[in-house]
């Protein structure tokens, strides 16, 4: 199984590569160049399996066993989705009137992303350990994709993860399952701006090959393809469960089902649409909240981003750029990545682009879509707790919408996927006026301490972000075979340290002379922008085994010095402050 580019540019590239990648180097993203095709006697015997073997069954499709031995493969499957909290992983509820709801939200984070972020870092960490490498992970996140990137890879020797969300516009248990984790190999920054403005640097810094090379940097985005992958396996779960294929005649044709899936970077409903292209009977529905650029595009071929991005009660999926569409393109296409990398540059170019008749036509035979207001959010979260005393999320009331405007015809099945779980949305589950009781782990979390960087907006923003985020992966993604410089800041912060010991005065002088070197660095047009030194610490803590305890005192010190302390880590077991004039 090899893969190549939507656009066309690469081709026989194997999944360790592509696991360890963003976009493609021509900016596409990444497919199998030829997808496996299950007979209607293969899909008949799967029937009765768990998921987590499922998960082993589709991914072992994609993955060579010269590459994952089948028994490596299952325990990875295995151990990552061995901390559910449901027996079976993920379970469906079933609910009055034909109701069949598919709980994906049983991990650490409440949201489906657990699911296959879980496996394709175990993936990630298995190739890591066997190479003796490290990787530098970039996530953006519209709220869920960075608390399960975390989570999945916290405490990881071999990967360092930084995760940029836009602050003020996710969920405050969102926003926690991020900023609470302190371990050394995650970092995450709080942008100014919407999703689809940090996924501008983002890209950027993606395109750049060397910097990609160089510190071997990678997206867990649903870029990624391992994470479409994983989610394929959603699909035949449900498929198995809910389509009736059991009592189908062995002669006969399969049964259909209809899968209804909220939508926002579309990564969910593409693997749903390969699923179908491997023979599963699907027909698929994908619902918008106000942010309705596939709405648009499937009815009358307007692929073309809003002014603004819309905030609404689902913010998970207030995304203008449905990135993954590019893959349901590619497919529809027979293919074709000369039009592919024609229609998605001029979108990237102008935001804007209008599908040709053919093509949304095209489109719309195998993708139905609808898009759901705030109100009709509320709505449907109030009928469905009226008639089965059964709690959603708003973006699963997105899905759900359409059970209550669309009723299913009897004798056909239908599934709705639940992305995450209401303890994830106080205000939307209050505003609906039910009743909200989160879980011990979710209430824990307001105790716990944070830590973040902010990414202000500038006149310049993107150009700004872009270069922070830049300096951070040098710092971090640093080159390991020359660790020359590493040692050398590890000495110039003990000598620091020893002399805040000595003489505090002394110490908080020589931070503030070194400030005003890199000042005057910079005013003649050197790039540094604050002054370098690395101490194994945690900022704001007194308590750091010896013989490290000055940490929280010596960041105190150059605080009401009026030196302005940002921590960056660059080793499980070295920190890099860097001081900037306030």
């Amino acid at each position: 199984m090899l893969y190549c580019s939507t656009r066309g540019g690469v081709r026989g590239r194997d999944f360790r590569e592509v696991l360890f990648s963003g976009y493609a180097p021509d900016g596409g993203m990444f497919m199998p160049e030829t997808l496996p095709v299950l007979s209607p006697e293969t899909l008949r015997s799967w029937r009765g399996l768990q998921y987590t073997r499922l998960v082993v069954e589709i991914s072992s499709m994609f993955i060579p066993a010269q590459l994952i031995p089948r028994d490596d493969l299952e325990v990875l499957v295995g151990e990552a989705l061995s901390g559910f909290s449901v027996p079976n992983v993920v379970r469906i509820a079933r609910l009055k009137d034909g109701l069949s709801v598919l709980e994906l939200f049983h991990g650490e984070t409440l949201a489906f992303k657990d699911l296959a972020m879980s496996c394709t870092v175990h993936f990630l960490n298995y190739f890591l350990q066997k190479d003796s490498s490290r990787a530098v992970v970039l996530v953006g996140t519209s709220g869920d994709t960075g608390g399960s990137a975390i989570n999945s890879a916290k405490g990881l020797p071999g990967l360092d993860v930084l995760v940029v969300y836009p602050r003020g516009r996710i969920t405050a248990v969102q926003e926690k399952h991020m900023t609470t984790c302190l371990e050394d190999n995650i970092h995450v920054f709080a942008a100014d701006g919407s999703s689809d403005d940090i996924d501008r640097p983002l890209r950027r810094l993606f395109a750049d090959q060397n910097l990609v090379r160089t510190h071997s940097l990678m997206s867990l985005n649903s870029v990624n393809w391992s994470r479409v992958m994983v989610q394929i396996a959603h699909f035949f779960y449900a498929y198995l469960e809910l389509s009736g294929v059991e009592k189908a005649e062995a002669a006969a044709d399969l049964p259909d089902l209809e899968v209804v899936v909220p939508t926002g970077g579309a990564g969910n409903i593409t693997a749903a649409y390969i699923a179908r292209q491997m023979g599963l009977p699907l027909k698929l529905v994908a619902m918008v909240n106000s942010n309705d650029i596939v709405h648009r595009t499937v009815t009358s071929g307007d692929f073309s981003m809003a002014t603004s991005v819309t905030q609404t009660l689902a913010p998970a999926i207030d995304i203008q750029d449905p990135y993954n569409m590019e893959r349901i393109f590619w497919l529809l296409l027979g293919r074709d990545g000369a039009s592919v990398k024609t229609m998605m540059e001029e979108f990237q170019r102008s935001h804007r682009h209008t599908l040709p008749e053919n093509h949304r036509k095209l489109l719309s035979e195998v993708l139905v879509t609808g898009t759901v207001s705030d109100q009709g959010i509320l709505e449907t979260m109030r009928r469905c707790w009226e008639e089965n005393q059964y709690e959603m999320c708003p973006h699963t009331a997105v899905g759900v919408w359409h059970h209550y405007q669309r009723p299913h015809k009897p004798g056909t099945s239908r599934c709705y996927v639940a992305t995450a779980s209401p303890a994830k949305f106080q205000a939307a589950v209050k505003k609906a006026g039910l009743p909200y009781d989160p879980p011990e782990a979710v209430l824990a979390l307001d105790q716990l301490p944070t830590r973040y960087q902010n990414l202000e907006r500038s006149p310049d923003w993107c150009k700004d972000w872009e270069e922070r985020l830049r300096e951070w992966i040098q710092l971090r993604g640093g080159d390991s075979s020359e660790p020359t410089w590493r040692l050398l800041a590890e000495a110039a912060g003990l000598l620091l340290r020893l002399l805040f010991l000595c003489d505090p005065a002394a110490a908080v002088r020589y931070v503030r002379s070194g400030l005003t070197r890199q000042q005057q660095r910079a005013e003649g047009g050197a790039s540094p922008r604050g002054f370098l030194t690395c101490l194994p610490l945690t900022a704001g803590c007194d308590d750091v085994a010896p013989p490290f305890g000055l940490s929280g005192q010596m960041t105190s010190a150059l605080q009401q010095s009026h030196i302005h302390v940002t921590l960056i880590n660059i080793t499980p077991t070295v920190h890099t402050l860097i001081h900037h004039q306030p």
